[in-house]
């Protein structure tokens, strides 16, 4: 038997866990460039324990952590042009609010208020996707309108290792390989899918082999290498912008959090299994780089710390004093022209509001 294809899934790191380089900086590696990610990572790290905290005091719903996510989110935000468009998950907060989503905003969706998925930020991108995998086929939708208008512009979409072995997450990739869309997958591999560790979930050595037999480019990296994740994400942006395809990134984390607030990890994964992780996060790697560099000092990271605190505190703030939402809400929003037994229930509910003040 002669073989009549051979594949190869290519490895991309460029900071290690101690944060000492593995090869020369790419170009976006710059001081400047890595400050700002640095910022937007620790604003987010801030945001993500304030939000647990307002779920756990009862201020806020369900709430789906990032913590230790914040590399490969941030990047895939900087990457962007404010012209492409983003299909994101449930926990990409750095990535949109790169974009330009208020935490106020955020926090306004897991309290359970719908107006919150009308943010700020480009509009045409997507909004939260709770059901798993579904996000992909949007991004795939959007990249076929791009490739056939002509434009230059590529589709974003982030899952996570669970949602690859969901039937929507092969039809995308499979009509973005077949169709050479401007699309570029991310697969946040944070080793859970809620309960179910990467090993239960796959056979495949890698989630980015995945993208093969699609015909797409695949390529694992390091996730919680920003360097590296915004390199990644810079390359593949580019290639799909000019018309030569789509990217499969795997992008290796882990999930130091519980999946949502609404889980509790201890009860399937060891606390040694999180401690082992919590040395290879994103922030600690950077800061390290950053601070060999002579480039942060510790008088530095207080300051940073005490703004963020400040921004989020100033959010929080924005999202408790918005208006509730009226109750004539549940009905303008289902038909064009409301029904005559809606209006009718409308009107009934509007009075009872109002009268029980």
């Amino acid at each position: 038997m002669k073989t009549v294809a051979k594949f190869e899934i290519g490895f991309e790191q460029y900071l290690d866990p101690e944060g000492k380089p593995t090869k020369k900086l790419p170009r976006t590696a710059n001081k400047e460039e890595l400050l700002k990610l640095y910022r937007l990572m620790t604003l987010v790290r801030i945001f993500d324990t304030k939000a647990i905290a307002l779920q756990r005091t009862g201020k806020l719903g369900t709430y789906a952590s990032s913590l230790g996510h914040e590399a490969a989110h941030a990047a895939i935000g900087v990457a962007m042009k404010e012209k492409d468009c983003l299909a994101p998950m449930y926990r990409e907060y750095a990535a949109q609010i790169e974009r330009g989503v208020k935490m106020s905003e955020i926090l306004l969706y897991w309290g359970g208020d719908e107006r919150g998925s009308n943010f700020s930020g480009p509009a045409h991108d997507f909004p939260w996707c709770v059901p798993i995998a579904t996000q992909y086929l949007h991004a795939a939708g959007a990249a076929a309108a791009f490739k056939y208008r002509k434009e230059e512009r590529v589709a974003v979409t982030v899952i996570g290792d669970g949602g690859t072995s969901e039937g929507d997450f092969y039809e995308a990739i499979n009509a973005a390989g077949a169709w050479q869309l401007p699309f570029v997958g991310v697969v946040v591999n944070n080793k859970w899918a809620i309960s179910v560790p990467l090993e239960k979930q796959t056979a495949a050595e890698t989630l980015a082999q995945k993208g093969v037999a699609a015909g797409i480019e695949c390529v694992q990296v390091d996730g919680n290498d920003i360097v590296a994740m915004r390199e990644v994400m810079e390359k593949a942006l580019a290639k799909a912008r000019a018309g030569k395809g789509p990217t499969l990134i795997e992008a290796l984390t882990y999930r130091l959090h519980d999946h949502t607030t609404a889980d509790d990890a201890s009860r399937y994964r060891s606390d040694e299994e999180v401690k082992a992780h919590e040395s290879k996060e994103p922030l600690i790697r950077l800061r390290k780089y950053l601070m060999e560099q002579g480039w942060w000092t510790e008088e530095d990271e207080e300051k940073l710390i005490e703004e963020c605190r400040a921004e989020v505190d100033e959010a929080v703030s924005e999202y408790q004093n918005i208006e509730p939402p009226g109750v004539e809400d549940m009905f303008d929003y289902h038909f064009e022209e409301i029904t005559e037994p809606l209006a009718e229930q409308r009107e009934v509910a509007i009075r009872e509001a109002r009268r029980n003040g």
